[in-house]
């Protein structure tokens, strides 16, 4: 099956009045996930998933318009399922909690992740309009962890009410997508360990009276993030639309 066949198939509406049943979602994109790191990008078809995931093509496209948006979520879906906001790691200290986001996985399960973001890299190429799209699914739900776990630091005292802990906590998520999609390398413990202790502690314990001073002999005052309000994720439901692959 070419490209194009699976942009010509014919999908009915959905009935006015009816709510659209999600309930096979997780499913679909469980079954894109595994096509994705099976075949890879050029490889992966909605028949392919359809057939995967037991579901009719035109049911898939009712959901997703595009395989990019399709592969998209599925990411997403994959990011959601390794960080629970309800449950983080409390162990007394940032750098504890930090670090105890990190879950250890075989070397079959962090190859089949990295065939998986490969295979997102590769579609991304080919339209960097959704790149707000894969933000808010690759770097969005581990930047909301840090920022939570950040904001208890700031509330039991240890690190000061005005880091900025907006911007921080998107910075290992950043690098991670980085690393992933770009440099094509695993996250590993040393990796986050490097992050932690080289850039992000240091950076959240730096008082502003430590900034050294610019040209003029002033002193840049660093901009805060308030601790109740998360960095917001970019909208990407308006630039799905506007590939379909």
């Amino acid at each position: 099956m070419t490209q194009n066949d699976d942009d010509a198939v014919a999908v009915e509406p959905a009935q006015p009045g009816r709510k659209r049943d999600h309930s096979r979602d997780a499913k679909i994109l469980d079954a894109t996930l595994e096509v994705l790191a099976e075949v890879g990008a050029a490889g992966l078809t909605m028949d392919i998933v359809a057939a995967r995931a037991g579901a009719g093509k035109a049911t898939i496209y009712r959901r997703w318009t595009s395989k990019t948006e399709l592969v998209i979520d599925a990411v997403a879906h994959m990011k959601r399922n390794q960080v629970d906001l309800e449950r983080l790691p409390d162990t007394g200290t940032l750098r504890g909690d930090l670090l105890g986001l990190f879950k250890p996985q075989s070397i079959e399960e962090s190859e089949r992740k990295l065939k998986i973001m490969t295979g997102l890299a590769s579609l991304l190429s080919q339209d960097q309009a959704l790149a707000d799209a894969a933000n808010a699914a690759v770097v969005q739900p581990w930047a909301e962890a840090h920022f939570a776990l950040m904001r208890r630091a700031v509330e039991r005292g240890e690190i000061s009410a005005s880091a900025d802990i907006g911007t921080l906590s998107q910075v290992i998520p950043s690098m991670a997508a980085y690393r992933t999609l770009v440099q094509r390398k695993p996250i590993d413990l040393a990796f986050l360990v490097s992050m932690v202790d080289g850039v992000i502690v240091p950076a959240l314990r730096r008082q502003p009276s430590e900034v050294p001073p610019d040209s003029t002999g002033h002193r840049p005052v660093p901009t805060t993030s308030r601790v109740d309000e998360p960095p917001s994720p970019r909208r990407a439901a308006s630039v799905r639309k506007r590939s379909k692959i």
